[in-house]
């Protein structure tokens, strides 16, 4: 049986460092901020970096993991405030306004709604995906959305929505339009 041994403290402290640094410079940079320029900003070496995450998406789920979770306990509380087809609405907004606005969340969202990543299996996919296919089942049984439609495709959409606001004018105004645009076709 092998044992997990706790962090030492000061391994602690550069994950969390990494994580902050990290979100700071996704924040200025978008995905593709340097990794090197992190392990620097956070005063440790790459080689760090990497054994904390070795990747680049491991590193933008774990900076963002809270956020993406957050997006999931959001689903719930809309589905106890709203009907479900109005819930699923309002959710798709939130999920799109949070792509534009929190840079580096796109790839992400975009990971977790490709078939056959790894990211749909983690945390922050599985939270999205979970989140969506209640919404959207629930939104199905009261008749406000087609019985063909499929969680995945709806988030595949709603990334869609957030890419063609951010194209428009990057402000993320014209969400709600595009969104209701398309939920007319999601219509049964």
């Amino acid at each position: 049986m092998t044992q997990v041994r706790p962090m030492r403290a000061d391994a602690r402290r550069n994950y969390e460092r990494l994580l902050k640094v990290a979100a700071e410079a996704f924040a200025e940079h978008g995905e593709n901020a340097s990794l090197d320029d992190i392990a620097k900003r956070a005063g440790v070496g790459s080689g760090t970096l990497y054994r904390h995450f070795p990747t680049r998406q491991a590193l933008l789920e774990a900076a963002y993991v809270d956020r993406l979770e957050a997006l999931g306990t959001r689903a719930d509380e809309l589905a106890a405030e709203l009907p479900p087809g109005e819930a699923l609405m309002e959710w798709l907004n939130e999920v799109c306004v949070a792509t534009i606005q929190v840079r580096g969340m796109k790839s992400l969202l975009g990971s977790a709604v490709t078939d056959g990543s790894s990211a749909a299996s983690t945390a922050c996919g599985t939270s999205v995906q979970g989140a969506a296919t209640r919404l959207v089942e629930a939104a199905q049984a009261e008749g406000a959305l087609r019985a063909d439609v499929e969680p995945i495709e709806v988030l595949r959409l709603a990334h869609g929505v957030a890419t063609a606001s951010e194209l428009a004018h990057g402000q993320g105004r014209e969400i709600r339009r595009f969104l209701s645009l398309l939920t007319e076709g999601l219509r049964p």
